[in-house]
């Protein structure tokens, strides 16, 4: 599987237990994590499956392999509609359970995780994010990027793929989806990937007719590049297709207007990038049509506060269609 892919597992019930277990567990292997982790992070996932269950009525359970600062690890995220924690703090201590139950499981998975977050309004759900490495990895610099990308139910690859270039003068991202979902798709967007990372230009316009090239023998995709400039401190964003792109500040949401068009087919001959200026406190926000158009972090209070990986799998909680692959992308540059 794809790295950049999240590999979604169904959690309704007990029976799902060994899948998962299964699933993840081959998946550190691969990435090459220690016995020792591997066999915590067996323990993670019983803990993870013993919670959704019990507490919430089951859920879904993300996984993926990550890579941070040259560590190699594993990100879980497990999400259900719940009935919430109204004092998350109080329910992680070891020993509080209200099921009569010996209560140890987020404290678990807390001790066992290098990175532990839980996100839970009450009568909304909750949201737990758990990275485990075999070597934690240093504080990551002032750049935070994250991706939630799941295929279409049923499909094992996605048409939807995100890729990403930080170094010493710009931040550029690129979200795009290609037409349809299954193999093909997956395909037009590894060609498009791979030509993102070549790309010389640091104007999104440029990389997205250096794309455009790359692309012709294949279907195709739709697509959004966004660059940020260290050096001037502003957004530059130009986008064909329906890519929905935000930049959010505390406060205030701006939409980005995309040109129709298909990447490897149809490019407008006048494009034109549209800047925006950093402000303090602002992300930016990408998503594919996997997710109805009208999703809002209005509701999510605080959820800023969190790892942007939280903010991610909340909105395809509650706005997934499932009808397609899905993909939202959240960056945050803190000057």
């Amino acid at each position: 599987m794809d790295n950049h892919i999240h590999l979604a597992l169904n959690a309704s019930d007990r029976s799902y237990f060994a899948i998962l277990k299964k699933e993840i567990h081959a998946m550190a292997i691969a990435g090459g994590l220690s016995e020792k982790r591997i066999a915590e992070i067996d323990i993670i996932v019983a803990e993870i499956v013993t919670n959704l269950i019990k507490h919430a009525g089951g859920g879904q359970v993300l996984a993926k392999l990550v890579e941070e600062n040259g560590k190699q690890g594993i990100e879980l995220i497990s999400i259900d509609n719940g009935p919430g924690m109204t004092d998350v703090t109080r329910m992680v201590a070891d020993g509080v359970s209200t099921k009569n139950t010996l209560g140890h499981g987020l404290g678990a998975m807390k001790r066992l995780s290098d990175v532990f977050q839980i996100y839970s309004v009450k009568n909304w759900g909750t949201v737990i994010l758990i990275r485990v490495f075999d070597k934690v990895p240093a504080k990551a610099f002032k750049t935070e990027i994250r991706s939630v990308i799941i295929p279409k139910p049923g499909e094992k690859v996605s048409g939807d793929d995100f890729y990403s270039i930080v170094d010493q003068g710009y931040v550029k991202l690129f979200l795009g989806d290609g037409l349809g979902h299954g193999p093909e798709a997956a395909k037009a967007m590894q060609v498009a990937g791979a030509a993102f990372m070549e790309c010389p230009h640091t104007d999104p316009v440029e990389i997205i007719r250096y794309i455009n090239v790359a692309v012709k023998r294949t279907r195709g995709m739709v697509g959004t590049v966004a660059v940020f400039d260290l050096a001037s401190k502003k957004w530059r964003i130009c986008g064909v297709g329906n890519i929905i792109t935000k930049v959010l500040t505390p406060g205030n949401s701006k939409n980005y207007l995309t040109y129709n068009g298909i990447i490897g087919l149809n490019v407008p001959n006048t494009l034109s990038s549209q800047e925006i200026p950093y402000e303090d406190g602002q992300y930016i926000l990408m998503s594919s049509d996997g997710l109805k158009t009208r999703w809002d972090t209005a509701k999510y209070t605080s959820i800023t506060r969190y790892d942007l990986s939280i903010l991610c799998a909340s909105l395809i909680k509650d706005f997934a269609r499932l009808t397609d692959d899905m993909s939202v992308v959240a960056c945050k540059i803190n000057l």
